[in-house]
């Protein structure tokens, strides 16, 4: 789960199967009960017809949430993004950075940091498209030293300097749930 509209689904199909939950939250549900082989069934199921997979391995659980916490801090932060994510990610999913960035790679085939580029590049767009925000404003709000650091990793992803890319209006977004997603076959 990646958005609210996601925790809602999830929270629908539970509510339809009965099924009542302690936590939920983007990338996890804690259910109050336990499920019986029938009921997990059910719920793959459902989770399945509504777009999503139950996950009960640990490394994908652990995939995910190294994702969502990007999401999060990238896409759903209003604060400016003051921090290294090698330490927050640690501090806040409990893991080594080392082992989890060893198993991002080996799982999606790209590395976190390509991960939170993209997502830092889509940021961009946004606020660019938005227009609140002067490049220097940017900049600082995503964490770069400078405007031309921005303008090297963005046009590096998109093939467009930020100028460009503003004349075009928007033309070339991604959905955030599309950003990063590579897999090995």
């Amino acid at each position: 789960m990646i958005s609210n509209h996601c925790k809602l689904t999830v929270r629908e199909e539970l509510k339809k199967l009965g099924l009542h939950f302690v936590m939920l939250d983007l990338g996890e549900v804690e259910l109050m009960e336990d499920l019986s082989a029938e009921q997990l069934e059910q719920l793959k199921t459902a989770l399945l017809n509504s777009g999503f997979e139950l996950m009960d391995n640990k490394r994908a659980i652990l995939i995910e949430k190294i994702k969502n916490t990007i999401i999060e801090l990238v896409h759903h932060t209003e604060a400016t993004i003051k921090t290294n994510f090698s330490d927050f990610l640690s501090k806040k999913l409990e893991y080594d950075y080392t082992y989890m960035a060893n198993l991002f790679s080996e799982v999606q085939g790209s590395t976190i940091e390509q991960f939170i580029i993209s997502h830092k590049v889509e940021r961009i767009k946004e606020l660019i498209i938005y227009g609140e925000l002067n490049m220097t404003e940017i900049a600082w709000n995503m964490n770069y030293s400078s405007v031309a650091h921005l303008s090297n990793q963005f046009k590096k992803i998109t093939g467009l300097s930020p100028t460009h890319f503003k004349k075009m209006k928007g033309k070339r977004r991604s959905p955030v749930e599309e950003l990063g997603n590579r897999t090995t076959g």
